[in-house]
């Protein structure tokens, strides 16, 4: 294993590497850098180095390599699941100063971006040439584009346009050996064997440092329409859900809880009808042809079911994004509770059944503590936020959620799902890994990591041992 104590002479090697003023070592910085978004684990890195070229990555791990220093790969750290957490003594290699636009290929409606360029940048330069990158979330305006790769990022508009995955022409790696990979280089059809590209999608930077990124456009939507739905139960959700569907083309189908909303509301939202559920949806779809006509035809015939209460949709582009509010505003309305965040995914086709096996045994099991739902439901992917009591000792809630976690996973594993769904597995659920990936699927995964990481240098702890 790297050594975690960082000697004087290592430091000034380091230093080399890249320009002196951009390694930190300040307290706050190490603080600032060695953390993401999960508070869990305390961050404890050695140094921050921030290169700004492939050339100056490629230095950082040969020279971790010579030193048998370990590094966390760092983009936005706004992670749910420990995956940019140095507490071990790591360099952290921040790549938030290789943060620019290469190339524009208007043919192949492409964007060559660095790892660090801010999701919503991305964003923001595919509309600025008339086209659209999809892959769309709360922390778009904080998340980095390696960030986006290393935990095939999904967000909200998975129904309709899928995970990062879907939208990666190709890539440019540093491995754990210090060698420049460039993968698929951007071609649409390449049948020459293995897709390593698709490795490194995904792989929390345990395989590599992404450090450039080819990503896919698309035509840009017409203009959305957003209603937010109050059902009177959870079994309603996916009644709803096929309804819908079945009228328009969904780009989201979102759900969250009465908890959520009281959350959200208290956070500054506005409370979109009077009437009081225990169940919401935000969906949003084109507006196209008849497609409003349409969505008010399958809400009247859900109403007429007994499976809508109420209803409400967007007249305006400022109408929709407060509507969008009382969803995308969740979970920045519990981060001051300290949450314990459950990301779990099932098939479509499985979510009631695996939701009310859940629920059940949430109630059971945490009697005393506050648990607020909410997710991507239309893609069968759940949310379950469990909020830490006021006097109870952080340690305690965590292993306590631990505990549950641990059980929850099992009806995870008896509905064939997954125990992380877009959040990744990081530090926080690599001990429940077992539930989603079999032993023998685990044992390659080592393998495939031994060869990319022959020294253990990268990312140490996070997904697989």
């Amino acid at each position: 294993m790297p050594n975690t104590d960082l000697a004087p002479a290592a430091l000034d090697a380091l230093r080399a590497c890249t320009d002196a003023a951009r390694v930190l070592t300040d307290p706050a910085d190490l603080e600032h850098y060695g953390r993401d978004w999960t508070r869990q684990v305390a961050p404890a890195p050695s140094a921050i180095v921030l290169p700004a070229s492939v050339a100056e990555v490629q230095a950082v791990v040969r020279w971790a390599i010579e030193h048998r220093v370990a590094l966390v790969p760092s983009g936005g750290r706004t992670g749910l699941s420990g995956g940019a957490v140095a507490p071990g003594g790591e360099v952290v290699v921040a790549l938030d100063r290789m943060n620019r636009l290469l190339a524009f290929d208007p043919i192949d409606r492409t964007l060559t971006v660095q790892a660090g360029m801010v999701t919503e940048a991305v964003q923001n330069a595919a509309r600025e040439r008339g086209l659209f990158y999809p892959v769309d979330f709360a922390s778009k305006g904080s998340s980095q584009i390696g960030g986006n790769v290393g935990t095939n990022a999904g967000g909200i508009k998975v129904l309709r346009y899928g995970m990062t995955r879907d939208w990666v022409a190709g890539l440019k790696v540093v491995t754990g050996t210090g060698e420049v990979l460039e993968l698929n280089r951007g071609l649409v059809k390449n049948a020459t064997g293995y897709d390593l590209r698709h490795l490194f999608i995904g792989a929390e930077g345990t395989l590599g440092i992404v450090v450039e990124a080819t990503l896919v456009l698309t035509e840009p939507p017409a203009d959305p329409k957003v209603m937010v739905l109050a059902l009177p139960d959870a079994a309603a959700i996916m009644r709803v859900f096929a309804a819908f569907r079945a009228q328009v083309a969904l780009s989201a189908f979102e759900f969250f809880t009465d908890r959520a909303l009281a959350h959200v509301l208290a956070h500054g939202a506005q409370r979109p009808f009077e009437t009081e559920a225990p169940f919401y949806v935000v969906c949003e779809f084109d507006a196209v042809g008849a497609a409003e006509t349409d969505a008010l035809a399958a809400f009247e015939a859900c109403a007429e079911e007994g499976l809508l209460l109420d209803g409400v949709i967007g007249q305006s582009q400022a109408q929709n994004a407060d509507l969008w509010k009382l969803r995308e505003g969740i979970s920045e309305s519990l981060a001051p509770h300290l949450p314990y965040k459950n990301d779990v995914s099932v098939r479509i086709s499985a979510v009631p059944a695996f939701m009310a096996e859940a629920q059940a045994l949430i109630a059971r099991e945490y009697p005393d503590f506050e648990v607020v739902w909410f997710g991507h439901i239309g893609d069968g992917n759940l949310h379950i936020n469990i909020l830490k009591p006021e006097g109870l000792a952080h340690p305690a809630f965590v292993e306590e959620c631990g505990r549950v976690t641990a059980l929850l996973g099992e009806v995870i594993e008896r509905h064939g799902g997954s125990i992380s769904a877009e959040h990744g597995v990081g530090l926080l659920k690599k001990p429940y890994l077992h539930h989603t990936r079999g032993a023998a699927e685990i044992a390659l995964m080592q393998g495939i990591r031994a060869v990319f990481d022959p020294h253990r240098i990268l990312n140490p702890g996070k997904l697989v041992d």
